[in-house]
């Protein structure tokens, strides 16, 4: 069981290649014996973007806060604060923050192996 305000678990910056200020917040992870999702948090500052990559797996996408951009497969998508997002696996794809303020989301994705938990899937 795990409880706890999310401001009390670390903001840690995406240093995958193409990720510009953007952080997340591994809400619940396998440090948690999570079995079947992993929850984060992405806050991407004004003019931020997520590399533009593809994997296996989906992601299921809440917006808590800001607007912005999906690029999926070549086009783009706008979005904004209580949006869901649903990206498929093997897709290419990318969220852009395009407003004033923090973009902020929650992505859940299913569990993967510990060894790439550190990237921005």
């Amino acid at each position: 069981m795990k409880i706890l305000d999310y401001k009390d678990i670390a903001n840690e910056p995406v240093e995958m290649k193409g990720a510009e200020k953007v952080e997340v917040r591994w809400l619940i992870s396998e440090k948690d014996d999570a079995k079947r999702f992993f929850m984060r948090m992405f806050e991407i500052q004004k003019g931020g973007v997520t590399p533009l990559h593809s994997h296996p797996y989906e992601h299921e996408v809440f917006v808590l806060e800001g607007e912005g951009i999906l690029v999926y497969e070549g086009k783009e998508y706008e979005f904004r604060q209580g949006y869901v997002v649903f990206v498929e696996g093997n897709s290419e794809h990318q969220f852009k923050n395009r407003g004033e303020g923090v973009l902020r989301f929650l992505c859940l994705i299913p569990v993967i192996k510990p060894k790439t938990v550190g990237v921005v899937h």
